[in-house]
This record gives structure tokens, C-alpha cells and sequence, in this order.
């Protein structure tokens, strides 16, 4: 397996992309810390996924400095490394750019950028020092979105969020570099979460849209995007950094909409 004997945290890691990261994590060898803000959700998070490996369940707000601190004192102590990062930990407000209130601006802000940052300086500190110490480089990945070069007018602090993680991954890489610490992240395009669903449930035409600009003409899997992570995160990307893997179905290079069935 390739990240047998690895540690790695997955933030927003009990549901979702965060939640499909951590079992894939889990299937290739790897120790995993799942941190999110909803106790109860994290717990059941942790249960179901025990089977498949060390699961450590930590509640941890990631826009708030001693949450973070907490958050990498307790892996340590349970594990004494962190090997793995992956910055998934992300909140979403929907309201149209004339509409947004200062409040949410800050919030969405303050958990996805942020938050990312916080996580991202206070485990590669420890990667430092352990690389200055002798041992093996580590890998932070955060996750971005398509939405990081499109945007949306009524995800204005979510758009800019993203965006900010596109720059925040290609400074960190730089940075670290020296170290021999890789710093990447993954651009999903539409992918199957309960978040997405909602959406669709809320809009009867939400999902034409989303397959008429989808060439692959399907909806992602969160466990599609969970391999990118597990990529990034073993030796087989040892000569990737600064770089953003946008997994999307087509998205990207389109400039027209595809045909859609009825």
C-alpha cells in the first residue's frame, strides 16, 4: 500500500469529498486524522471508517489559531508525525455579489482560506522539522475547486476563496520546495455530495445545467476525486508541486455546451 505507516489529517473530513478522502486514505495504508466542527458528525465518521484502519476523530474548528494548535498536538501525540495534509475543510454562501453581507463574506473567508492557511503553516512547521531531522519529506494537498477560475455571482466568497487557495498552494510549494515538501491541490468540478444534491432538489433544472457543460456527460464521484488526493499524497507524485489537478469531467477546456438527453 502506498501510504503504509503514513499519517495523515483530512480537515472537513466527516462527510463528502473529505469523508470519501479519508476511506480512501485509510484503504492505502495511511493513520488518519479527521478533524471537522460538528462533534457528533465526526464521531459517526470516525465508527464507520474504524474498520478499515487507525481512525482519530478531532473536533477542531480550522479558522480559529488553537483549534488548529489542538488539532496537531493530538495527532502528534497520538502518532508523533503528520505525513499528510489534505486541506478540504470548506463552507459555502449563497447570495448574489450586490447581496452579500459583510458577515458571510468574512465567514466563508475566514474557514476555506483562512482556515487552509492555518492548517497548511502549522503542519508544515512540523514537516520541517522532522525533514531537518532526517526523515522524509511531507505532502500537503489542498482542495480548490473549477470555481477557482470560473465564477459564480451567487457564490461570490466561495469563488474568491478558491481562488486564494490556487495562489496559497503556489506559494507554500515554493517555499517548501527546499525541503523537499510538495505542495499541491484538487480543482473538482461537479461531484456528487449531499451538498450538490441539494442544490438539484432545489432546482429542478440544476442538473441539465450541470451535465450541459459536463462533456463526460456525468456527474463525479466523490471516491474520483479521493484518488487524486491519494496521488498527491504518495511517491508516485514526487516530482509534483505547485500544481492544481482539476478532475471535472471536461469542464474546463469547454467553451460551448453539450447535447443532454431528456
Amino acid at each position: 500500500m502506498l501510504l503504509q505507516n503514513k499519517v495523515a489529517i483530512v480537515t472537513g473530513g466527516a462527510r463528502g469529498i473529505g469523508y470519501a478522502v479519508a476511506r480512501r486514505l485509510l484503504n492505502d495504508g495511511a493513520k488518519v486524522v479527521i478533524a471537522d466542527i460538528e462533534d457528533d458528525l465526526v464521531e459517526k465518521a470516525a465508527g464507520e471508517l474504524s474498520p478499515l484502519g487507525d481512525v482519530l476523530p478531532i473536533v477542531c474548528d480550522v479558522g480559529e489559531r488553537l483549534d488548529v494548535r489542538n488539532l496537531i498536538a493530538a495527532t502528534l501525540d497520538a502518532h508523533g508525525q503528520i505525513d499528510v495534509l489534505v486541506n478540504n475543510a470548506g463552507i459555502v454562501h449563497g447570495a448574489d455579489f450586490l447581496e452579500v453581507e459583510e458577515e458571510d463574506f468574512d465567514r466563508v473567508l475566514r474557514v476555506n482560506l483562512k482556515g487552509a492557511f492555518l492548517v497548511a503553516q502549522a503542519v508544515a512547521r512540523h514537516m520541517v522539522e522532522r525533514v531537518e531531522a532526517g526523515a522524509a519529506p511531507g505532502s500537503i494537498i489542498n482542495m480548490s475547486s473549477i470555481n477557482a477560475v470560473f465564477a459564480l455571482p451567487n457564490q461570490v466568497p466561495y469563488s474568491i476563496s478558491k481562488g486564494g487557495i490556487s495562489q496559497l498552494t503556489k506559494a507554500a510549494a515554493i517555499s517548501l520546495a527546499p525541503y523537499g515538501i510538495r505542495v499541491n491541490a484538487v480543482g473538482p468540478g461537479s461531484i456528487a455530495t449531499e451538498m450538490l444534491k441539494k442544490v438539484a432538489r432545489e432546482d429542478p433544472n440544476a442538473n441539465r445545467t450541470m451535465l450541459s457543460r459536463t462533456p463526460l456527460g456525468r456527474l463525479g464521484d466523490p471516491s474520483e476525486i479521493a484518488a487524486v488526493v491519494a496521488f498527491l499524497a504518495s511517491e508516485d507524485a514526487s516530482y509534483v508541486t505547485g500544481q492544481t489537478i482539476y478532475a471535472d469531467g471536461g469542464r474546463l477546456p469547454l467553451n460551448y455546451l453539450v447535447p443532454v438527453e431528456d
